[in-house]
């Protein structure tokens, strides 16, 4: 498994590439069929890059070089900074999750039963719009798949341990 410090160094060498290269995450996901979100995790080494989307990566931005695309096809070591929440953006988002979380909870409970949203099975995009007074919003868009909680009935579990012969 990579250390934290050769994925910091990798992701710096990444966002090196994608800064040479002058396009945004949005045009490099136009570019691949990707999501803007999606892409901006593979270049943070938050996501690894699937074989069949590599090539269109590499068109996208040819400055990848075989070994940085190598590595971004690697299972990434997920990793979270604790400073990082000091960045006013990331706070930010934080604060509107945990200020909205238990009224989305209810409400995916209400309109799905008892279960969460998977952040495995997720797809997101950042868009931009205009707002009623002609200001820039931002426009996150979520989207998980629903995993029901299970109810545990002891016969027939598959979990069970084989009785001792």
């Amino acid at each position: 498994m990579a250390s934290l410090d050769n994925k910091s160094a990798l992701v710096a060498r990444l966002l090196e590439v994608k800064k040479a290269s002058g396009l945004t995450y949005t045009e490099i996901a136009k570019k691949t069929g990707l999501t803007n979100a999606y892409v901006a995790q593979l270049f943070r080494r938050q996501q690894h890059l699937k074989p069949q989307s590599a090539k269109k990566l590499k068109a996208a931005v040819p400055g990848l070089s075989d070994d940085l695309l190598a590595a971004m096809q690697e299972i990434p070591l997920r990793s979270y900074d604790p400073t990082i929440i000091q960045d006013p953006t990331i706070y930010r988002l934080n604060e509107a999750i945990v200020h909205y979380g238990e009224g989305i909870k209810d409400i995916i409970n209400e309109e799905f039963g008892d279960g969460i949203m998977s952040a495995i099975g997720y797809y997101c995009s950042v868009e931009k719009m205009k707002g009623k007074e002609g200001e820039d919003r931002v426009v996150i868009l979520m989207n998980g798949k629903f995993l029901p909680y299970t109810e545990q009935i002891a016969e027939g579990n598959v979990a069970a341990l084989a009785p001792p012969s």
